[in-house]
């Protein structure tokens, strides 16, 4: 199946490994934690909890600077055991499996990165013809900055499973694949198998992530995009959450959590989505609210997704204008900055926590407000009308 990106998505799978080299001092609780830079502090004593609107002028020596930007993270439990204030998001003894992890920059990693930090234990599936590298790139250190937790540790992979979420079974898999050389060497790699593997491994998961999608027309306008490729992109994009899901909830403990990714081409026009990508983002979210309520009557699991922003990741600069439509996003959103990563990983920690334990079937955006406007205030149309701007 030919990986073809989509905004911040990615299809991948894995062959089983475990990394004695991924390991990390601890995983504590994690919270969100609005970080103002109008001030560069000398030293943060505490950073497990939400902060105070107060500052803590007593620990912090402040030198004022101009405001330039928000940024949010999800902070580490600190290394004292003093009590904290705030809500944090404590997932230590939970395991998550993150579906569509193939490098270190999209927002399956982000996600991944998040949950680790709020203390969660993280299993991985890749693509199996992107296995190799993924691999070869975690065992180099390649990837050892962009792991770095917020209390300097390095976010640990229990272990990375091949896993092609287009064939639900052996049965399904046509010989074409089989003897594809990009498949050589991988085995157990169908969803099926994949799940038998971690219940074999680790007996159950509280957290399922399906971070992935493929469109191999998605270049194509709808009126030009064949079936063949119509169908795909469903299959890889929307489906295979479905079988995902409907896999792996025997053996997912009651109260977990299941999230997606979407786009906000799946209700709005966006020139140059297309290929079916637009319809599979589309099925994604009435999935979505079909299997919140299925999963939540029969096996006490929530189900979201998450429709984020453009990313600059190595997925959706296939596409060829990202940043396009960053820079339109820039312009045209309520909040003038540039959606991060982490953004959308501290978002999945609070869907996957306990906080949102009243919080199924929806759709939470994550895209600075973009989502919210109706028209694109850098029209000339607009020219003479006093539109508010980030200074």
């Amino acid at each position: 199946m030919a990986a073809t990106a989509i905004p911040g998505m990615h299809m991948a799978t894995i062959k089983p490994c475990t990394y004695s080299s991924l390991k990390v001092s601890k995983s504590g609780t994690a919270i969100f934690n609005t970080e103002i830079k109008r001030a560069s502090w000398t030293r943060l004593t505490s950073s497990s909890h939400i902060s105070s609107t107060q500052p803590l002028f007593q620990s912090f020596t402040p030198i004022l600077v101009k405001l330039e930007r928000v940024v949010t993270k999800a902070m580490s439990e600190a290394s004292d055991n003093k009590p904290v204030s705030g809500l944090p998001i404590d997932l230590r003894g939970k395991r998550a499996f993150i579906a569509g992890i193939a490098d270190d920059n999209g927002y399956g990693w982000a996600i991944a990165k998040s949950l680790a930090a709020a203390g969660a234990e993280i299993l991985v599936g890749t693509w199996v013809p992107a296995l190799n590298i993924f691999e070869t790139s975690l065992r180099r250190g390649k990837f050892d900055e962009s792991r770095t937790l917020p209390d300097g540790s390095l976010m640990e992979i229990t272990k990375v499973y091949p896993l092609d979420a287009v064939y639900d079974s052996p049965e399904d898999v046509p010989e074409d694949v089989k003897t594809n050389k990009r498949y050589a060497g991988s085995s157990n790699w169908t969803v099926k198998e994949v799940v038998e593997s971690v219940k074999q491994d680790f007996g159950s998961i509280d957290i399922l992530v399906h971070s992935l999608a493929n469109g191999p027309e998605v270049s194509k306008p709808l009126l030009e995009t064949s079936r063949n490729g119509y169908l795909t992109a469903v299959s890889a994009s929307s489906y295979s959450f479905v079988s995902l899901l409907k896999h792996f909830i025997p053996i997912m403990n009651p109260g977990g959590a299941s999230i997606s990714l979407t786009y906000i081409a799946s209700e709005k026009i966006i020139p140059g989505y297309g290929g079916g990508m637009s319809s599979a983002k589309a099925a994604l979210e009435s999935d979505t609210k079909v299997l919140a309520f299925e999963a939540g009557r029969k096996h006490k699991i929530r189900v979201n997704t998450i429709s984020a922003g453009p990313l600059r990741s190595r997925a959706a600069k296939a596409i060829g204008f990202i940043d396009m439509m960053i820079d339109y996003s820039l312009t045209n959103a309520p909040l003038q900055k540039e959606l991060s990563a982490d953004e959308v990983g501290n978002a999945a920690a609070f869907l996957a926590s306990p906080l949102a334990s009243a919080i199924t079937g929806a759709v939470v955006y994550v895209d600075n407000g973009l989502n919210a406007m109706g028209v694109g205030v850098d029209s000339p149309v607009f020219a003479d009308l006093d539109i508010p701007k980030d200074n």
